[in-house]
Parts: C-alpha cells; sequence; structure tokens
C-alpha cells in the first residue's frame, strides 16, 4: 500500500492547532537514507519524509550518499508516494566549496527536493535570498537550544527549526509555542546514535585526527577508551567502564504522546550510516505506535474531548510500543537505551561506559561446554545466518550461525571457534529473519480507476490516486464484428500492472453490450492513463525551473589597519596579569562573573565578583545558554552585557539577541564562520568582528581576509575547546546530588587519559556541563606575520587552565609577535610542545 500517512508541512501552527486535526496523523515521521535501498525501506515501513545526502555537503560522508542523477531518481520515488525529501547540506562549507555548494543546492532544487537541512549561515541566508520558493530547516548542527534560536532561524528566513538534543521536554514546548507564533515547524531527534557534545560544537575528531565532526567526517573518538583522573590523586577514579564519552541510543517511542503534547512536529530518526534492515525496522516500530496512538486519540475524540485534553488522555492510557517492538528496536541497533534529557534527568544511565557499539538483544547463556561444542540455551529463536556475540571473562567475540548449528528444544549446539565457559552470556547482534527483501516498486501506489466504454463513445479510462486524477480518452469505441469483449475480460487486462508502482484499489467497469475492442486497445489505454497518472502525482517536484544564478561577489576590501592582541581569562588574577603583559583587551566568560567561578587550572577558586576583573572588560557569553539550567544555578549571563562595550556571542540565537538590543556584537569561533557568504551575512546584520572557526588552515583564512568587510581575528595559544556536554564527565566515578553549583568535586582539577597516555583537562561549570579542553596547546604566535599578511587584525590569547605565570608569557609572547611582525622583523621561534592546530594541515 502507497503511504497513506500524510503531512501538512506547515505553517506549523496551523497543522498543531487545527481543530479536528489527529495530532498522531500530523506528525512527520522522518527517516534516514543513506543509500537508495534504505529509501526504498523507509518509504516502505510508512516514513513520511527521508532525508539524505548528495555528494560530500552532508554530515555523513561515509554514507554511500546519493548523485544529482540518483536524486532525480530517490525524489520521484518518493514523492510519487506522498513522501518528503530533504536534502543534508549539514556542514561548515570552507571558503572554496560555498559556490559549488549553492550550485548543489540549485541543482538538487530542479530535482525537486523538498527543503534544505543547513548548518551554514551564510549557506542557508543565501538559498533563502535566491531560491526563494526553497525551504530551509536549520539543522541541529546550528546549536538550537532556546527560544532566542528559534527567533534567530525565523530571521534567517528558515522553515523549520531541529532542536538540540540535550532540551528537556519543556524546554521544547517552549521552543514549539515560538516557533508556531512565528510560523516555523519544529523537529527534534526522537531515536538513534547520541552525540555526547552539542552538535556542531565538536572539536574533538577534528584536533586529534584532522576528521571534522562538523564535515560529516567524525572519527568517533567518542566511543574510546579513557580514565578519568584527579590531579590530585595518583590512581585513576574507578568507574562503570573505561567508554567514558559514549552515550546510549536515544528511544522515545513509548515517549511520543509527550513528543505531541511538546508540540513537536517531526520526529527525527538518526542513521544515514546504518542498514536497510535498521530503516525498515525502526520506522516500522514508530509508525505502528504512531497509529495505535492516532487510533486511540480518535477513540477519545468521539467521546467529546479534543486538543491537549484528548492529548492527555492519550498519554494518561499508556498507550506504547509492545515488549516485541522494543525487542525488534534493541536487535536493529542499540547500545542500551535512553530517553535522553527529555525528562530532565542528568545521570549515568544516559551513558554506555561499558560499551561503545552494538549489545543487540541477551538471548541466553552457554550451559555447557563440550570440548569445542558450546551449548547454548536461547529464550529466541535462533537462525542461519545470526549473529551471536559471546561475553567471555577475556572480552568479546562475534560467532556467525551456519548450517551446523544443531537446535533440541531451546538448546543450541555450535563451535564458536574459541574458549567459552558455561555462564557465558550470549547476545543476538544481526538477526538474519529482519533481511530487507528490496523491490523498487514497493509499495504500489493506490488507484482508484474507472473504464468507460460506451458505443460510439470515446474509450475512457479515469484513474486518480490521492488529490491526482486524470482522464485517458481513445478513439470512439465500435460494436464487435465477431467476439464480444466481456467485463471479465476487461477487468483482467486492465489489472495487468506489471511492472508499474501502481496497484488497483478500486475497478469500475461500464460495458456496453456487443462491444468490439482488441486487447492490445486496452493495454495502450490503460499504460497512457497511468503515465498520465503518474506526470500529474509528479507535477511540480519535477524540472523545476531555476531563477538566474546570481551569487554575490564581495569586493576587495582595505586592510583593518593594525593587529591588536586579546585574551581571554577566567579570573581576576589572570586577566590583570593579561593586562599588565601587554593585552589590548580582557575577555571573561560570563560563566566565570559568578562567585565561586573562577577558574585556574580547571579548579575553583574563592567566590569573586565581576568588579574583581578590569573595568574594561569584555564578556562572551557561553556556548549553551539554557534558561532552565541557568535559573537553577541563579545564572542569567546577560545580565552582565553592557551595550556600552562588546559582547562575544557563540550562538546564532545569541546573535540575533544581541543585535536586536543594540548591543555591539562579535562573533565568537563556536559560531562556524569558514566562508565568505557567512561573513557577508554578519556584516550585513551589523557584526563588528569575527572570530574565525579553528577549522580553517592558514590558506583558506588568506582566502577569506582578502575581501572580508569584518575584522578577522583568531586564537592563537591556548588549550582549544574540544567538547561542552550536557553530562557531567565526573559523574563517571559515581552519582552524585546534582547539585552542580556547590559540587565538591569541581574543586580539583580533572582530566581524562586516552590510550595514549594524553591528558585531556575537564572542568564542569555551574551548571553541571563539561568542558573538555584538548592535551596539547595551542601556539601560532611564531606566525603572526604570515596571519597578518592574510587579513587576521586580532589575536586572541586564552589563558583558561593557565596560572598567572602562565598567562603573562602566553600573552606577552603573543605581544612581542605581534609587534615584531608589524616591524617586518624575524618571526619568533616556534613553541616546543605545542600545535599549530589547522593552519597548515586542515580538515578533511
Amino acid at each position: 500500500m502507497a503511504n497513506p500517512h500524510t503531512y501538512n508541512d506547515m505553517n506549523a501552527s496551523d497543522a498543531s492547532e487545527s481543530a479536528g486535526v489527529n495530532p498522531f496523523r500530523s506528525i512527520e515521521l522522518l527517516a534516514p537514507a543513506g543509500r537508495m535501498t534504505c529509501l526504498h525501506a523507509a518509504v516502505r515501513a510508512g516514513a513520511n519524509a527521508v532525508y539524505l545526502g548528495c555528494e560530500d555537503f552532508n554530515a555523513r560522508r561515509g554514507a554511500d550518499n546519493f548523485t544529482l542523477d540518483t536524486l532525480q531518481e530517490a525524489c520521484d520515488y518518493a514523492h510519487l508516494r506522498g513522501v518528503r525529501v530533504y536534502l543534508t547540506l549539514n556542514i561548515a562549507v570552507m571558503p572554496d566549496e560555498a559556490k559549488s555548494a549553492l550550485e548543489l543546492a540549485r541543482q538538487a532544487y530542479r530535482r525537486g527536493v523538498d527543503a534544505f537541512i543547513v548548518q551554514d549561515i551564510g549557506v542557508a541566508a543565501e538559498i533563502v535570498r535566491t531560491l526563494p520558493e526553497a525551504r530551509v530547516h536549520i539543522s541541529t548542527q546550528m546549536n538550537t537550544h532556546n527560544v532566542d534560536g528559534v527567533r534567530a532561524a525565523a530571521a534567517l528566513g528558515a522553515r523549520r527549526v531541529t532542536l538540540a538534543r540535550e532540551l528537556t521536554l519543556a524546554e521544547v514546548a517552549e521552543a514549539a509555542r515560538e516557533a508556531h507564533a512565528l510560523g516555523l515547524s519544529v523537529e527534534t531527534f526522537g531515536h538513534g546514535a547520541l552525540c555526547v557534545c552539542y552538535s556542531g560544537q565538536c572539536f574533538m575528531s577534528s584536533l586529534i585526527g584532522g576528521r571534522s565532526a562538523n564535515r560529516g567526517m567524525c572519527a568517533q573518538a567518542c566511543r574510546l577508551p579513557y580514565t578519568l583522573h584527579n590531579a590530585a590523586v595518583k590512581n585513576a577514579l574507578s568507574s562503570e567502564g573505561d567508554h567514558l564519552l559514549s552515550p546510549k541510543d536515544l528511544c522515545t517511542v513509548d515517549m511520543l504522546a509527550d513528543l505531541a503534547l511538546a508540540g513537536v512536529d517531526s520526529v527525527k530518526i538518526e542513521g544515514r550510516m546504518k542498514s536497510p534492515e535498521y530503516v525498515s525496522t525502526v520506522v516500522g516500530v514508530y509508525r505502528s505506535v504512531l497509529d495505535r496512538l492516532a487510533a486511540a486519540y480518535d477513540a477519545v475524540a468521539a467521546s467529546g474531548a479534543a486538543g491537549e485534553d484528548a492529548l492527555l488522555a492519550v498519554k494518561r492510557s499508556g498507550e506504547g510500543a509492545t515488549e516485541e517492538e522494543r525487542r525488534a528496536l534493541a536487535e536493529a541497533f542499540s547500545r542500551g537505551f535512553t530517553e535522553g534529557y527529555l525528562k530532565r534527568h542528568r545521570g549515568n544511565d544516559i551513558m554506555s561506559y561499558r560499551r561503545p557499539n552494538n549489545r543487540g538483544v541477551f538471548v541466553g547463556r552457554v550451559v555447557r561446554v563440550d570440548g569445542r561444542e558450546a551449548r547454548i540455551e536461547s529464550s529466541v529463536d535462533l537462525h542461519e545466518g545470526d549473529v551471536l556475540e559471546f561475553w567471555t571473562n577475556k572480552g568479546h567475540f562475534a560467532v556467525t550461525l551456519d548450517a551446523t548449528v544443531a537446535k533440541r528444544g531451546r538448546e543450541y549446539r555450535l563451535d564458536p571457534g574459541r574458549r567459552v565457559a558455561k555462564g557465558d552470556r550470549v547476545f543476538r547482534v544481526r538477526d538474519a529473519s529482519l533481511a530487507f527483501q528490496d523491490d523498487p516498486l514497493e509499495p504500489r501506489v493506490a488507484v482508484r480507476a474507472a473504464v468507460r466504454l460506451r458505443i460510439g463513445e470515446p474509450l475512457s479510462i479515469t484513474v486518480q490516486a490521492r488529490d491526482a486524477c486524470v482522464r485517458f480518452e481513445g478513439a470512439a469505441v465500435e460494436a464487435a464484428r465477431t467476439k464480444a469483449i466481456t467485463s471479465d475480460e476487461v477487468r483482467e487486462h486492465i489489472d495487468r500492472l506489471g511492472n508499474t508502482p501502481f496497484r488497483f484499489e478500486s475497478l469500475r467497469i461500464e460495458l456496453d453490450e456487443g462491444v468490439g475492442l482488441g486487447f492490445s486497445a486496452l493495454h495502450k489505454a490503460r499504460a497512457q492513463a497511468l503515465s498520465m497518472l503518474q506526470d500529474a502525482l509528479l507535477k511540480g517536484t519535477r524540472a523545476r525551473p531555476l531563477p538566474k544564478a546570481e551569487q554575490k561577489r564581495p569586493s576587495r576590501q582595505p586592510r583593518f589597519g593594525s593587529c591588536r592582541v586579546m585574551a581571554i581569562a577566567s579570573n581576576p588574577a589572570c586577566a590583570r596579569a593579561a593586562k599588565r603583559a601587554g593585552a589590548d583587551a580582557v575577555y571573561v566568560p560570563a560563566l566565570n562573573l559568578v562567585p565561586g567561578e573562577a577558574c585556574s587550572a580547571g579548579q575553583v577558586n574563592a567566590a569573586t565578583d565581576g568588579a574583581s576583573y578590569p573595568k574594561d572588560r569584555l564578556v562572551v557569553l557561553p556556548v549553551v545558554d539554557k534558561p532552565s539550567m541557568n535559573a537553577e544555578a541563579d545564572f542569567d549571563p546577560w545580565r552582565f552585557v553592557d551595550a556600552k562595550s562588546p559582547v562575544m556571542v557563540e550562538s546564532l540565537g545569541q546573535l540575533y539577541r544581541a543585535l536586536s538590543e543594540g548591543d555591539k556584537v562579535e562573533v565568537g569561533p563556536h559560531v562556524p564562520v569558514t566562508n565568505a557568504l557567512t561573513l557577508a551575512a554578519l556584516a550585513e546584520a551589523g557584526v563588528s568582528r569575527v572570530w574565525l572557526s579553528p577549522e580553517l588552515s592558514l590558506k583558506q583564512i588568506e582566502e577569506l581576509g582578502g575581501t572580508s568587510p569584518i575584522p578577522l581575528g583568531l586564537t592563537v595559544a591556548g588549550y582549544q575547546e574540544l567538547m561542552v556536554t550536557e553530562h557531567c564527565l565526573l559523574m563517571s566515578q559515581g552519582p552524585c546530588d546534582q547539585r552542580c553549583s556547590m559540587c565538591a568535586r569541581r574543586k580539583s582539577p580533572h582530566f581524562l587519559e586516552d590510550r595514549k597516555g594524553y591528558q585531556f583537562q575537564v572542568v564542569t561549570d555551574a551548571c553541571g556541563r563539561s568542558h573538555l579542553y584538548n592535551a596539547v596547546r595551542l601556539d601560532a604566535t611564531h606566525l603572526a606575520c604570515d596571519l597578518i599578511a592574510a587579513g587576521v587584525s586580532a589575536f586572541m590569547v586564552d589563558t583558561t587552565l593557565m596560572n598567572v605565570q602562565q598567562a603573562t608569557e602566553a600573552v606577552s609572547r603573543a605581544v612581542h609577535a605581534r609587534d615584531i611582525a608589524l616591524k617586518g622583523d624575524n618571526r619568533l621561534p616556534k613553541m616546543e610542545g605545542c600545535t599549530t592546530g589547522h593552519l597548515f594541515r586542515g580538515v578533511s
């Protein structure tokens, strides 16, 4: 059956608030499609929309992805069945890629793509400007976690916002109310892998291995083993396991009523790197649960309840997934399941400390070992082709079942190939019975047809599917000269649909007695009618007209004079030391203006207040600015913002609010600025300075610096932040009382150590979020001459994690490097034991 689940694509408020609309039928089930078979699996399982990547401009470059040619095929397949196609352009776009990214968007729009999921501010703004009929959806990579982010998305011209995974239901509901008021729809992740870091803010894979998570090449450094150390203690702190950065997988199959109550318009399933079997299983389970919830809502509505009352009644009914469905989800892929932060829980049960990959489902234990033969007592039927994993005291290993496996009752006998012991646990990580059998014609589109054969009138076939209805008329019908055609013969030959994507749901025949008609004429008429129907169903999505390509061409700008040296200081002593060492300005993170939050080398010191810092300080807003968590910590970063001096913003939402309130704004490096399109958009908005992304190479900076309409800054020294996590990394040593602002653990420096002995310092703030820093210090001050020549007019020294002496030396070195570069003297020698980041190697 063709996908019967229609989704009204907003004006989101119209769909969510219209009287009589069943929210479980209007909610969109959005599925991943890493390749064509996964697209087929998603549509057959009941997805309303799919998201996919084309070429290299997407955040899953390791997936098979699509070409422009196969994208046309994908759009036709989906649209014919009433399913939308969203193209992911959700990466940081580098200077030499912007033109290609926009041309890809144009060609994808021409081929029928329904929306673009975008991370890059400049690319989003340019699509809105040059393809006014196209729809832009803000990617979760843009770190939208409050109503300011929603307002920024609307101001940018987007039609949908994908919220950060770290939000609670209350925060989702608040964002959804604002979005609907502004005409935007809201998308949240409902199932699949979780990133431990806020999306769009992870530089760990990039700075450790050169593979950028912000460009679709994440190396999964978060799934590797680490140990947590307290710097004051010799040995590693004990924990449940050693995968301290590895979360479980998100599963909200039992929270769909809650998401509907919160105003969510689209539930997204993660998994463009996953198999067709995964897509088919997960989408199928979520579709089944949504359909049952819809039926329950109809029953409640029939009794007179409506709107929120009806939703609450459905929620109280407890309708959700069955045990069989939950097991199917776990069989498809599971690191263990969590509901994430939706219920405001921040405990260790969100993490998969013991295992970073698929654990499957427990099926039984080894009950006996006879030489090489192991006997397993299984709680489920096992099949040839299943993959079992044995958990022994010497680790895990997998075995694929073949035809030699013997079964007696619930007991299976096999040779696992390695030594096992009685009592060892056995998990199934692949169920061969779930193998997806692809058929590109399925699901077939249901058609209602009427055939009219009246003597003297044109042969007529009317076919209708969804909202498309066409009629084919042929030559006049004549009386039979020999044998007349019968109604059964007409039905038999019209119903021969063969290699077409259609099936007849109903067929009405009007036939005069004595009609003479050859079967071939009937076949041709049927084929013509169905061809006309297919064209009607695809109307408006094929070969869309494109406006003339017109890209803004930046004019070469004059250089912005000499270079200034700035410093980020996380405590008053380092701030004053930086000023004495020659810093032109001191930037203070708003979190470090809170009493008790002065930080030196990861340690919380005695209470301070803002007056302890230099009076001409500039405030740096936090990367994450969630009102609920700020309230718990009695912390409002905006109270430190003074319109008389610039503020550094670290998110699109903060940028929107600061500009709206008339503040002088600098954009920090956590708002990735990597191309001229974004620079142009920020200049037009009124931004006074941009601190460039740490993922740019020197060559790319030079390309931007020559035409930038805004002064450019770059961090040249300090420990670079790799991650910001909602989960407190210090909790791996055991649960706590969740009183983050008074946490005793935070008073000592902590670090994570990897397998190679590198130590990554961890600082947890008053809101309970952890900040992970690179093990190797950045120092590019010896490149001052090259950076100034490339167009950089401000250097930043980040003294976070430095003591007063280290801060003094770092700022002094940057000032000296700047001075001799401006004088044309010899450059400073390279600082040993430090990294220059991506200035020479770039990122993939």
